[in-house]
């Protein structure tokens, strides 16, 4: 099972991105997607995740309004859509899958079984 990210670059402030996150080995049915950042010095922490099943969305506090999770089941995809970018969103941006991800923990990087390498996203000021 591979997860590949991609997507992040510099934008200025106010500005968008959209990461994508390509699922590759196995079928994802039954499964959910997050993403999550770590911005230098911090904690790894959550942003957003999907359920394949449903298509259920949950994103973090900081990004409603200004973030989009949304998935492509046909090309195994999950696109983070961000836009009105803050400076405090700078950070390398992780997306992982979860079999087994409960409610109560899906803001848990605990919870999800595969990681894909993190993509940088630098929003200047």
């Amino acid at each position: 099972v591979q997860l590949q990210a991609s997507g992040g670059g510099l934008v200025q402030a106010g500005g968008s991105l959209r990461l994508s996150c390509t699922i590759s080995g196995r079928t994802f049915r039954g499964y959910t997607t997050g993403w999550f950042r770590q911005a230098p010095g911090k904690e790894r922490e959550f942003v957003a995740a999907i359920r394949w099943n449903g298509g259920h969305t949950y994103i973090e506090e900081f990004g409603k309004g200004r973030f989009t999770i949304s998935g492509d089941n046909a090309k195994s995809t999950v696109y983070l859509q961000m836009n009105s970018l803050l400076a405090d969103d700078t950070a390398v941006y992780y997306c992982a899958a979860g079999q087994r991800v409960i409610l109560s923990s899906i803001r848990s990087a605990r919870a999800y079984d595969y990681w894909g390498q993190g993509t940088l996203v630098t929003v200047s000021s």
